[in-house]
């Protein structure tokens, strides 16, 4: 892909895990293409960390999962107003339903939901993390 499609589509993972943090009761899930943001910026963990921290209390945990016939089309939606809310444009080109044709070609068949009450169905609590000396 294109460093600018890059760049929009960190910029989206970014601005979700924002809406996701100042809004931990919410349920919000990503587009399968922000979700490819999302998880590059997972891979940088105390980075991530960081971010998480500087949001409030809540980190912004990932459930992996996936299963279309779970997918809730105002679940995108409504994450597209919780960044707004949170003081963001949205790059909706970014934000397309998981079905159809991608501006990018995504790696996992992802959608996430952190909790029961979310309309895509979550998948069980991970478990506790590894702790690598610094």
């Amino acid at each position: 892909m294109s460093a600018d499609m890059a760049q929009r589509i960190t910029d989206e993972g970014l601005k979700f895990v924002v809406a996701c943090g100042k809004m931990p009761d919410v349920a919000l899930a990503p587009s399968r293409v922000v979700d490819e943001g999302w998880h590059a910026l997972i891979l940088h963990t105390k980075v991530y960390e960081e971010l998480c921290a500087s949001l409030g209390d809540d980190f912004v945990h990932h459930y992996p999962g996936y299963d279309p016939d779970n997918y809730d089309p105002l679940i995108l939606l409504r994450t597209q107003d919780a960044i707004r809310i949170a003081g963001y444009d949205v790059d909706e080109e970014l934000w397309g339903a998981p079905a159809g044709e991608q501006l990018i070609a995504v790696s996992a068949k992802c959608q996430h939901s952190p909790s029961d009450t979310g309309p895509i169905k979550p998948m069980p609590t991970p478990r506790p993390p590894c702790r690598d000396k610094p």
